[in-house]
């Protein structure tokens, strides 16, 4: 199998950047390697299941079947019905993600796919950079001559994915991001708030089920390690002591390559049971004192530089 990625940040609300990628009949509107467009059989663009027909600038024929579309988590997927190139099984997927600082939107366009042999590598190359760089750059640079009007959505259409969703971008690369991230004690060295942390038993900091001790505020925290990918570059972990009025505390991070600067997009998110009344300081604390906070300071220490950890 393989893919095809590219990614990058456009300076506008996340729902402006929706309202123009959404229209699956829309690409000749913003993308100069489109020609035309129709939707066949006279069907909306936003019916999944509908097929649009198109011509490249270079004059090849390309038809595209739609196979989702969310407008609460910004994604749509399709794939090839009549191909552009010579692969097979092409499953494409554009996803917009609301970057929380600076209210911009982080758009990731990937695909996966088969190919002959003869060909491997050279169409993970093309559509990375022919289509999909070149296409996100368009539609970066239309969003900026013809800004879409507000829409009046509430974002995530009202259903936010966690209690607490807090992202942003670290200027340095995913690698050295998550060589940070990845210690589930390291996080001392990146939050001035929490001086000291360990893994109870001495365990490794890469293990899951491993408990994390520290102090933060006044209280002392135990958390749990539940999930670790180095494939996916996230980790999620639990709440199992807290001086905080809460239950069932949740939370994780997962890092996404910005492929056209060589930055990092993170995204950090945390669920809990706890009153109305708690949660009116509970949230906008998580979210700016530990999680943007976090996401600041691995910046200020990353930005330009691959030095070793902060002390």
């Amino acid at each position: 199998m393989a893919h095809a990625l590219a990614t990058t940040i456009i300076d506008a609300p996340v729902e402006s950047v929706w309202a123009v990628a959404r229209d699956f009949n829309g690409l000749p509107r913003w993308n100069p390697g489109v020609r035309d467009s129709v939707i066949e059989d006279g069907r909306d663009a936003d019916t999944v299941g509908c097929i649009r027909a198109f011509h490249l600038a270079d004059g090849s024929f390309v038809r595209e079947r739609l196979l989702e579309l969310d407008d609460s988590r910004y994604r749509m997927r399709y794939n090839f019905e009549t191909p552009a190139f010579p692969v097979a099984q092409y499953l494409a997927t554009l996803e917009l993600i609301p970057v929380t600082n600076g209210d911009r939107t982080f758009l990731r366009w990937h695909a996966s796919f088969d190919e002959d042999a003869k060909d491997s590598g050279i169409y993970s190359a093309l559509i990375s950079r022919d289509v999909f760089a070149a296409g996100l750059k368009a539609l970066a640079e239309f969003i900026a001559r013809e800004p879409a009007p507000a829409t009046g959505e509430v974002r995530w259409q009202g259903l936010r994915p966690a209690k607490v969703f807090t992202s942003s971008v670290i200027r340095a690369p995913l690698p050295l991001v998550w060589d940070r991230m990845r210690d589930f004690a390291g996080m001392k060295h990146w939050h001035e708030d929490i001086p000291q942390m360990d893994m109870i038993d001495n365990v490794r900091s890469d293990k899951v089920s491993g408990v994390r001790d520290f102090i933060f505020g006044d209280g002392q925290l135990h958390e749990q390690l539940t999930f670790l990918s180095d494939q996916d570059h996230a980790f999620r972990y639990r709440i199992l002591k807290s001086p905080m009025p809460w239950m069932n505390y949740h939370a994780g991070a997962q890092l996404y390559p910005l492929t056209d600067r060589d930055h990092t997009f993170a995204v950090w998110t945390a669920d809990w049971t706890a009153s109305p009344q708690d949660d009116l300081a509970l949230i906008p604390n998580v979210h700016d004192n530990v999680f943007q906070k976090a996401f600041d300071t691995l910046d200020s220490q990353l930005a330009g530089n691959g030095a070793g950890h902060g002390q």
